[in-house]
């Protein structure tokens, strides 16, 4: 079969990493591709925000399976354009799409169906957002209500924080449109967790657990950014939480979607805040996260075209999803100035050196050709992911291929996976 693979960052090339190794697929597209996933499929150059164009590539070419990677391609339809003309799209339509879309459509949804999350208000007047925060008080956080790439969540520190983030989001219209609308919610305590499962509306089948880093520096400092590495599994979810999770959160989600008539194929991500074995939301995504899913897949021992290929036809329950017992660890390798403004064009070394190291993985996020050599094209640039039989183990394994790379400005947190390391240690197990 042929697979067409929509994006271009690392989650993208991990997807394609991995359907390279199916027995099913004998030709994958990727539009648009990096420098990193033209060494496995061949990268097309379409305009990825006309789905008619998208569309007759597909007739053309004979494609038998879309994956999407990123949102924005869902937000729009791009799912219920597929299925409108009969092909096999793993993505949920736009209804679906507005669990990531919109957090005030989220918010309303969760407590709709009495899923766990944050107490929160919504706001579309800067001034009543500004008196409310007054009156409120910290710890709070502020979403922008749309889109915002990762980056439009705010946790201040102080009032003056807070009124600072609502006038970038709502006066500075930094996030554009997503910004017309903020969400303010109660500040959750406790130890956050992804947790993904693959879903064809009827049936759903949960993933391992993973943890993202989403500050830029060590320790949880700085901004946040798309994520700046993973791990999993999740010590934080355990054989009872991860019960709780799927009792709780997950098959919740489904079946509010089914009586709200949304069809939703694809992935269903939940961001979690887990505080004495109890989740609680914090947002959804409805696709694979980046970078949970370098770690993911590097441990899914399914066939992830088979899988894919279920949830499409809607016959999830037919397959049987099998996981590597191993730990994976993934370090993103970030342009200089990131996750503010930074230069592209700088030249990699040590690509290969890394790659040959057992176990690990160099997935490219943010990378394109300059001559001969391959460049930073994006802020985050690589994602490097090695698997090993504890944590410990894929940490060690991950830093030391870290070590033989380089580019001018690369930075990177050196702490990834500590978390995880520190509650091993602290269980005794």
């Amino acid at each position: 079969m042929k697979v067409l693979v929509i994006g271009s960052g690392g989650r993208e090339h991990a997807i394609v990493w991995k359907l390279s190794q199916s027995r099913l697929v004998d030709k994958i597209y990727c539009a648009p591709g990096n420098a990193g996933i033209a060494g496995m499929a061949e990268c097309v150059d379409i305009d990825l925000s006309d789905f008619t164009n998208i569309l007759d590539f597909v007739k053309y070419e004979w494609i038998d399976l879309t994956i999407v990677g990123p949102e924005e391609p869902l937000s729009r339809g791009i799912a219920d354009a597929f299925e409108k003309e009969g092909r096999r799209i793993f993505a949920p339509d736009k209804d679906g799409a507005m669990l990531e879309t919109s957090k005030t459509f989220c918010k309303d949804f969760m407590r709709k169906y009495r899923i766990p999350t944050a107490d929160y208000k919504v706001f579309t007047s800067y001034l009543h957002a500004e008196d409310y925060v007054r009156l409120k008080g910290l710890p709070i956080v502020i979403k922008a209500d749309g889109l915002a790439a990762g980056k439009g969540v705010f946790i201040p520190s102080t009032f003056d924080e807070a009124r600072e983030a609502l006038k970038i989001i709502m006066k500075d219209r930094a996030f554009g449109a997503a910004g017309d609308r903020v969400v303010i919610e109660d500040c959750l305590q406790g130890e956050e967790a992804s947790y993904m499962a693959f879903t064809d509306g009827k049936t759903i089948v949960p993933m391992v657990s993973s943890q993202d880093h989403k500050r830029i520096f060590d320790n949880d400092k700085g901004p946040n950014t798309g994520g700046m590495g993973t791990y999993s599994p999740a010590p934080v979810v355990t054989p009872d939480v991860e019960e709780k999770i799927m009792e709780k959160v997950m098959r919740p989600t489904l079946e509010g979607l089914k009586r709200e008539n949304i069809k939703y194929k694809g992935v269903l991500y939940a961001g979690l805040m887990i505080k004495d074995g109890e989740p609680s939301v914090l947002e959804f995504n409805c696709r694979f996260g980046d970078p949970e899913t370098q770690v993911i897949l590097t441990r899914l021992k399914s066939d992830l075209a088979e899988v894919a290929l279920a949830v499409s036809e809607e016959r999830l329950s037919d397959i049987n999803v099998e996981w590597h017992d191993d730990s994976a660890v993934c370090v993103v390798l970030a342009s200089g100035g990131y996750p503010g403004s930074y230069e592209k064009g700088k030249v990699i070394k040590g690509l290969k050196e890394a790659a040959a190291l057992e176990n690990v993985t160099v997935f490219h996020a943010g990378t394109s050709f300059k001559g001969n050599d391959i460049a930073t094209s994006g802020g985050r640039v690589l994602g490097v992911t090695a698997l090993g039989s504890t944590i410990a183990d894929a940490k060690k394994r991950a830093y030391e291929a870290v070590g033989k790379i380089s580019f001018d400005g690369m930075q990177f947190r050196r702490d990834i996976s500590d978390k995880a390391l520190r509650r091993i240690q602290e269980s005794g197990s």
